[in-house]
């Protein structure tokens, strides 16, 4: 695999004056919210929040109070993202009769901004509800020509009250346009893998497979239910992706399990520096390390794995050529750090020396 290609050239020199040199591909952070980000702007003192519902209401008051664009505020977390070794994301964007398009059209002007350095794709998010909140349907609908690339959605069950409907309104725009689906589904226990097998089971009744992806996936972190094995199962025969995000007290995957199922896992850094949460550095190294850490990573290659995940997993999943076509320390796109190993830069978690996209250092 790419960590033990890698293995092969990854420094220069031995004597103890000489730095070392580990030459990599670059990250590709799955599933982010820029849109939401606080990044380059003054502090913002976050309320207490006991349930879903609560953060997203405070979510919504602080996007309203904003005084700073989303163009800016996403732009300046991007740039950091770039400038510390991540070439390709996948943003989730909300849509919403509340903000309209206008978090779509900020975000997109900061892809366009970072074109040369980052690719983008950009998930339109229901986040408010998509058939609860009336118009976002037609919102989500009209993003799709206005710089949204993917459809997205958001606990059909619990939060939006239609799962049925939920999926049908999705899968629905998904086929009209042809485009992928990435899911928010924070529900746990019986309900939420209830809900992963029924979007398995549309995901291949649509012929979408390879092109679902489902976003933290709680009930698919805990071992104890008794129908994980047949949800992943149902996950793995769809070809459906899981982004994990590794974030705070949130359940993280037992990787070993997922992985035995054939459930393929890519990482993200959720919200950085939000209302939902004040913490996130817009590095995928970081958050590297906190799958790691979160895991149990102990040996060589689960550290490794977690290298694997945040780089060229993450490339398969958003279709990222720059990540992917990574062949070594002469490839036009590569992040140098000064490591002796993926192992040690997992754990150390250094700041790049260096980035380079085609074959020029990046210079923001």
């Amino acid at each position: 695999m790419m960590a033990a290609h890698l293995a092969l050239e990854d420094h220069y020199g031995n004597s103890s004056d000489t730095q070392p040199l580990l030459v990599t591909p670059g990250f590709v952070d799955a599933h982010i919210h820029p849109d939401k980000t606080t990044w380059g702007s003054p502090w913002l003192s976050r309320r207490a929040a006991a349930t879903l519902e609560d953060l997203i209401s405070n979510d919504l008051r602080a996007q309203l109070a904003y005084q700073d664009s989303v163009e800016e505020r996403a732009f300046a977390l991007m740039r950091q993202a770039v400038l510390s070794g991540t070439m390709a994301m996948r943003a989730h964007v909300d849509v919403a009769t509340q903000i309209g398009l206008r978090n779509i059209h900020g975000v997109r002007a900061a892809a366009e901004r970072l074109a040369p350095y980052l690719d983008v794709q950009i998930v339109a998010f229901p986040q408010f509800g998509l058939l609860s909140n009336q118009g976002t349907l037609d919102l989500v609908e009209a993003s799709l020509s206005e710089g949204a690339d993917l459809v997205g959605g958001i606990d059909p069950a619990s939060l939006d009250g239609d799962l049925h409907g939920h999926l049908d309104a999705v899968f629905a725009l998904a086929n009209k346009y042809g485009r992928d689906v990435d899911i928010h589904l924070h529900d746990s226990g019986p309900e939420g893998l209830a809900q992963v097998q029924l979007i398995a089971e549309r995901t291949v009744a649509e012929g979408m497979q390879g092109r679902v992806t489902v976003g933290h996936g709680f009930a698919l972190c805990d071992p104890s239910q008794p129908g994980l094995g047949a949800a992943l199962d149902a996950m793995a025969t769809a070809g459906m992706w899981l982004a994990t995000c590794a974030l705070g007290a949130d359940p993280v995957p037992v990787l070993d399990l997922v992985e035995k199922h054939g459930v393929r896992v890519a990482l993200g850094s959720d919200g950085v520096r939000d209302a939902w949460s004040p913490f996130g550095s817009g590095s995928m190294v970081d958050r590297t390390h906190l799958l790691g850490y979160r895991t149990g990573a102990l040996t060589d290659a689960e550290l490794e794995r977690c290298f694997r995940i945040a780089t060229a997993d993450g490339a398969e999943l958003l279709g990222s050529a720059a990540v992917a076509a990574f062949f070594g320390p002469g490839s036009a796109d590569r992040v140098e750090f000064a490591a002796h190993s993926i192992p040690e830069l997992v754990v150390d978690r250094p700041s790049p020396m260096r980035v380079v996209r085609a074959g020029k250092t990046v210079s923001l």
